[in-house]
């Protein structure tokens, strides 16, 4: 448990970095104001927050910066709410009132204001993304060396695609694939479709069906249509190049290639099982090694009291957290009344 002097410390330290994006020392801390204590006094408390695991010290002489554990503390407990100043709501109030014609059009007009407001990269996810699934399957032989797979989802939607018969494999070895799939996928959210198809159904498929290596690329190829029936918006995705946090060209690269994954994206902006509202991941908390380095806040929106997309925003660790917030919250809730005026 921090003492309040200490959670003034941290919550200084860490402000100032997002600023600063420079280590903090303790004269700069002791300058601000709010603060009142000496700079013998600041270092002995850094020193102690830091051998608690909340701060870092990347050079010797250096001062500190915030760890993910410090950003953590940060966010869960020394953000207060977040007013957005008139012009930033006059912003938010004008793109609402336009008449959109579309919903796609809604939503990629949504990313852009969101990564002109806060200089980081939007992420938006259509609606149902994380609600829409598999409802059945179907290979159609054409001849004996094509196909057409079918993908009915939960919508209504349907997607085909002519594949190939891999040679060897008999009708008898489609069926039952067919079979399997719909007994194991059905029901299954699109984006889970691919990992399932390689952990369950291919152990399955090894132990029951003949040439299961050449009908797993097959069936790869057959449900990559439907996992994109709901496309991704992303907005600002230069602005990490702004950040001086990724200079580094192959970092950035990394980040920019998982960026263009629609899997990758839908799983990390999943909301974890039982959460509702905002949600914070720094560092490690996104599950992935490229975005150890940034954050990722994201809110869903909803229509009729059903979550039916969400929204997010990527930046660095250094984000101006309780901004970014505060954003995500207005945004989110226009939505939600905007699109539950349009499902009516």
């Amino acid at each position: 448990m921090l003492t309040d002097r200490q959670r003034m410390i941290l919550s200084a330290i860490v402000d100032d970095y997002i600023r600063s994006a420079e280590p903090v020392g303790s004269r700069s801390i002791s300058k601000r104001g709010d603060v009142g204590y000496s700079p013998a006094t600041i270092r002995n408390e850094m020193a102690d927050l830091e051998e608690l695991g909340f701060l870092e010290q990347p050079h010797t002489s250096a001062g500190r910066i915030p760890s993910h554990k410090g950003y953590r503390y940060y966010v869960d407990h020394l953000t207060s709410s977040f007013s957005l100043q008139p012009s930033e709501l006059k912003v938010m109030k004008a793109f609402f009132a336009e008449k959109l014609n579309a919903m796609e059009q809604m939503i990629q007009h949504a990313a852009g204001i969101l990564s002109q407001m806060t200089n980081y990269t939007s992420i938006l996810l259509g609606p149902e993304v994380f609600h829409t699934s598999l409802r059945h399957f179907q290979l159609l032989p054409l001849n004996e060396d094509t196909a057409v797979a079918i993908i009915v989802t939960s919508t209504g939607h349907v997607e085909n695609k002519t594949v190939s018969i891999p040679p060897g494999v008999s009708l008898s070895d489609m069926e039952q694939v067919v079979n399997l799939l719909n007994s194991k996928l059905s029901h299954v959210p699109l984006y889970k479709l691919k990992s399932r198809l390689y952990t369950e159904i291919g152990q399955e498929m090894q132990r029951h069906i003949d040439h299961y290596e050449e009908l797993m690329k097959m069936l790869d190829i057959a449900l990559s249509n439907g996992e994109q029936e709901h496309k991704v918006y992303l907005s600002g995705t230069t602005n990490m190049l702004s950040q001086p946090e990724f200079r580094d060209v192959d970092k950035v690269r990394t980040i920019f290639e998982l960026l263009e994954q629609t899997p990758t994206l839908m799983k990390m902006m999943a909301p974890a099982s039982g959460e509702t509202g905002l949600q914070v991941r720094i560092g490690t908390e996104n599950n992935h090694a490229a975005f150890e380095s940034c954050s990722l806040i994201t809110a869903t929106y909803s229509a009729d009291g059903k979550a039916i997309g969400t929204i997010g925003i990527l930046g660095p660790t250094r984000m101006e957290y309780a901004r970014v917030m505060g954003i995500l919250n207005v945004l989110s809730g226009d939505m939600t009344r905007l699109l539950t005026h349009w499902y009516k």
